[in-house]
């Protein structure tokens, strides 16, 4: 998915259509230069990589919102109820939001949000970031916590089995994760729309049954996890 190069071009325009392009630009949060050069890059059925990540955040959004009862199988018992996530997809955008409740005394939030980079850098596509400011010592805590052994067993699983060393970021209550395309696979936007779709509700159903003390050791937390390796989640 390599990135297109920009440069600088001079056209002439009529006023009336650079006056109406103006106005659709607006409307769509967009630039002008944004806008005529979607419109070239349909006309000539170019994929631009705005097109590309509105495509990957459509798939990740319908992901989110669809049936996915069959993701933990006949273990689904065992984790509970799949948790509530709330996309917040905004068209021409780099980033996406997504919201979650902790189930937490006072029903807390957090929030995900998906970075897509426009040109990927070798095969780390994005970001992915967990935002969980909260004024509870003790939910930062366990929160905290929590990262802390997922970083582990990331470290454990996903560099010996992917050879990708994973760059994560932590501090002032938000986590940060790079998001990598396994090597020798030709992914479709579609595919990894879903993939990181996959991956936020795994994070997302483990941790709230972590903080909700849903596990007696780290063993049986570190269990569901490679449970859900083996059926190919969680590996972007």
């Amino acid at each position: 998915m390599p990135g297109m190069q920009k440069s600088m071009y001079s056209l002439m325009l009529s006023d009336g259509v650079v006056a109406e392009i103006d106005r659709i630009a607006s409307q769509n949060g967009m630039s002008r230069s944004a806008l005529v050069d979607g419109i070239l890059a349909d006309y000539a059925s170019l994929m631009t990589p705005e097109k590309r990540i509105a495509k990957i955040f459509e798939q990740l959004e319908a992901f989110i919102n669809g049936d996915t009862s069959a993701l933990l199988g006949d273990r689904r018992s065992e984790f509970g109820d799949m948790p509530d996530i709330t996309p917040y997809f905004v068209p021409n955008q780099l980033t996406m939001s997504l919201k979650s409740s902790l189930e937490y005394k006072y029903r807390p939030t957090i929030r995900y949000e998906v970075q897509m980079y426009r040109s990927p850098v070798k095969n780390e596509v994005g970001e992915l970031s967990v935002i969980y400011r909260t004024q509870s010592s003790e939910l930062l805590s366990a929160v905290t916590g929590f990262f802390r052994l997922w970083q582990r067993l990331e470290s454990a699983y996903i560099t010996p089995r992917e050879g990708q060393e994973i760059s994560w970021s932590a501090s002032g209550g938000k986590f940060s994760r790079g998001l990598y395309l396994r090597r020798g696979y030709d992914y479709t936007n579609e595919q990894i729309g879903t993939e990181i779709g996959e991956y936020i509700r795994m994070l997302d159903t483990i941790m709230k049954k972590y903080l909700s003390q849903g596990y007696e050791t780290a063993r049986e937390l570190e269990n569901d996890y490679v449970y859900c390796l083996e059926r190919g989640i969680g590996r972007i």
